[in-house]
């Protein structure tokens, strides 16, 4: 029995909020959490079924509206099941016990002699009612109450199952359900006429007709063409490129040097953590240093979005993480009150943080007020989705460690180097949103922030090791200079921080002359740890590792965030013309797992996400725009060159449960990296591991 509610349930307390249910037999939840590939419905639905004692069937999930959802903030970082799920449960238990307590009290039966069967209240002499006949009563209209008691880990049937994920049967096959499939009846397709370069204003739009009727909407630099057909939409805006007129000048850095540039460009320091245990001073050191340039979401379907508007107010439809968080910066944005905007979310396609599904509403916002009462849909262009979305921030992570003349770990001091990596919306006073800063008159473009450590932080996300360290200096510096919006993609900065330390351990064991598995084991003091790391390397066959020539194995663990799952990782690479990852070995320790196969897909995923940007991703620009925006100039992994991945879920169904989606990418960048020096002898530095950035590393 737990003395407080689950945070999420805490901010939203009414218990209708979240569950209802239907006279004709159906349970209704609405959780404030959102699908974006992860399955997160599906381990609801689980979740749901167990506490309630209904059949899976009989489940119905709302996607999440403002303002009648619950509001859980965005779905990100890995915390699906651990907050919606802990919440969802805890009001699910608790609706249990109103109804049967009302069902004892109506028939006289008592309350401990009653069982529910798939929403049946039975006793000792049958049924006595079920949710269904008590649906209209108005018992969930209260507000959630600490005291729930929620199924023992035991008594849970469906929880703990891999059940079949509930939205890809549609995705399967074909049927419509993404937001891209949706067609109103009078909709108007739109395109956006993107800056020619980062920084432009717009000096004058020549005259001249659009082609077959299209429209021209206008604010300041925004423009925006309309269309009764899609094909003439495009056909519009390749006209309207040829009419518009800018003023340009250079605002990028210099893309060959963004080393250099991000340690002479103005930032904020500060320290993460820092301990003196006033132990045995190092006597053999290692100083090096990490780099991974900006890297792009490079989701497979575009960003799309559509609007309406009714007087004053509009509706939008979106594939957004954060409806809620939306729905406030198209207020601000578009300046009306927020009591005005109604955001809806729908599915899109492929989500790995904060990508274009935000900017893309506001698009389609400004676009649609041009047109009131009709229905506007926009959909970006490759190139608006490689070269304006939000990128993750170019990172520089220094390390300097060292060992005492026993072989521990003496001193290890981690400074990292980035932009922000959250420039979400509804976080703060301006939009962030990619249209408001071209509008008349312009918003400024707000730096992105990082969240606090006991958030999970931002670019010092991961950035403390989980290892036994004597002296321990971990600090931060956050460029204050952001010449490309930078923002949350996979990880934040918990890929490069986890790559740094556990690159710096491979090193250090070399140092005391020790295998890098056992240096690492003798160095952590956190059993769940060790106990994922000993399990990746019994999977990969670890102690019998071979030793052909141009193969190698390396290894990797982490606790994602320092607060959440852990995570090791066992990576075997072949160095050809290029370095290709063979296997990967994964053993992860998520707490309760609800929906084991589930976890495994996300693990999977994290890994091969984790591989293609470790091995081919890179943001390309000049001086003044991004030229990396299309799949020839910012390829990413191909499904022949997937490596085959292992997982294996250490289960422990009585401890809370943790996220799946985001540990094992970390780990795997760097066991990667790892692998390519066992298998080349060089230590890479720079990403991603292509053979040019492996031959700088050998020169140096």
């Amino acid at each position: 029995m737990s003395a407080t509610l689950p945070a999420s349930l805490a901010a939203n307390p009414r218990l209708s909020q979240w569950l209802g249910f239907t006279p004709d037999g159906a349970v209704v939840i609405r959780p404030g959490k959102v699908e974006i590939g992860q399955g997160i419905l599906t381990a609801l639905t689980q979740i749901a079924a167990d506490e309630l004692d209904v059949a899976i069937p009989r489940i119905r999930i709302e996607t999440v509206a403002t303002p009648t959802s619950p509001d859980e903030g965005v779905t990100s970082g890995s915390l699906s099941v651990q907050n919606s799920g802990v919440a969802l449960r805890h009001v699910c238990a608790e609706a249990r016990a109103i109804f049967l307590g009302v069902a004892a009290q109506g028939s006289g039966v008592p309350i401990e002699a009653l069982r529910v069967e798939d929403g049946d209240f039975v006793g000792p002499q049958g049924a006595v009612g079920s949710y269904w006949t008590l649906a209209e009563r108005g018992l969930l209209d209260g507000e959630a109450t600490p005291g729930a008691r929620a199924k023992p880990p035991a008594a849970r049937v469906t929880a703990g199952t891999s059940t079949a994920r509930l939205d890809l049967p549609d995705k399967v096959f074909g049927r419509p359900r993404f937001l891209h499939d949706m067609h109103p009846a009078g909709l108007l397709h739109a395109r956006v006429l993107r800056l020619p370069s980062r920084g432009a204003t717009l000096r004058e739009v020549a005259p001249g007709p659009l082609p077959e009727g299209a429209t021209l909407v206008r604010d300041g630099s925004f423009l925006a063409v309309l269309a009764e057909a899609e094909h003439v939409a495009d056909k519009a805006l390749a006209r309207l490129a040829r009419l518009a007129q800018w003023d340009e000048h250079d605002t990028l850095p210099d893309e060959g040097a963004m080393p250099a540039w991000l340690r002479q460009a103005a930032g904020e320091s500060s320290v993460v953590a820092e301990h003196d245990r006033g132990e045995a001073p190092a006597t053999r050191r290692i100083k090096r240093d990490f780099f991974r340039p900006l890297v792009a979401h490079a989701s497979v379907g575009p960003s799309c979005a559509m609007a309406c508007w009714t007087g004053e107010a509009v509706e939008v439809w979106s594939h957004t993480q954060g409806p809620y968080n939306l729905r406030l910066d198209l207020a601000k944005a578009l300046r009306i009150p927020v009591e005005s905007v109604v955001v809806r979310h729908v599915e899109g396609a492929g989500c790995y943080g904060h990508n274009g599904a935000d900017d893309v509403a506001l698009d389609a916002a400004l676009a649609a007020r041009g047109v009131p009462g009709r229905t506007v849909r926009v959909l970006w262009s490759r190139a608006d989705e490689l070269g304006w979305s939000p990128f993750s921030s170019a990172m520089l992570v220094e390390v300097e460690a060292g060992l005492d003349d026993a072989g521990n770990i003496a001193e290890f001091r981690l400074d990292v180097t980035s932009n922000g990596h959250s420039s979400r919306p509804g976080r703060g006073a301006l939009p962030t949103l990619l249209a408001a800063s071209t509008l008349d008159p312009p918003f400024a473009v707000p730096l992105a922030i990082n969240m606090p450590v006991k958030g999970g932080g931002g670019a010092q996300r991961n950035a403390v090791p989980i290892y036994r360290i004597g002296k321990l200096n971990i600090g931060m510096r956050t460029i204050t200079d952001m010449p490309i919006r930078t923002s949350a993609m996979r990880g934040l900065g918990a890929p490069v921080n986890v790559w740094a330390i556990e690159a710096a351990m491979d090193e250090l064991a070399g140092l005391a002359g020790e295998d890098p598995l056992a240096f690492r084991l003798r160095h952590l003091d956190d059993a769940r740890a060790a106990a994922v790391l000993q399990r990746a390397a019994d999977m990969a066959g670890w102690a019998q590792r071979g030793t052909a020539e141009g193969t190698g194995m390396g290894l990797a663990v982490a606790r994602y965030k320092n607060l959440g799952a852990w995570c090791a990782v066992v990576a075997e690479v072949a160095a050809e013309a290029e370095v290709r990852a063979t296997r990967i070995w994964i053993a992860a320790d998520l707490g309760e797992v609800v929906n084991p196969d589930g976890a495994v897909n996300q693990l999977e995923g994290s890994a091969i996400h984790a591989t293609s940007q470790a091995l081919k991703e890179a943001v390309r620009f000049d001086r003044r725009r991004v030229t990396s925006d299309s799949w020839d100039s910012y390829p990413i992994l191909r499904f022949s060159e997937v490596p085959k991945v292992d997982v294996a879920l250490i289960d422990r169904p009585e401890m809370p449960p943790l996220g799946a989606g985001e540990p094992a990418f970390g780990p795997t960048v760097a066991a990667i990296a790892n692998a390519i020096h066992a298998a080349l002898g060089v230590r890479p530095r720079a990403m991603p591991f292509t053979a040019a950035n492996l031959a700088a590393a050998m020169e140096t």
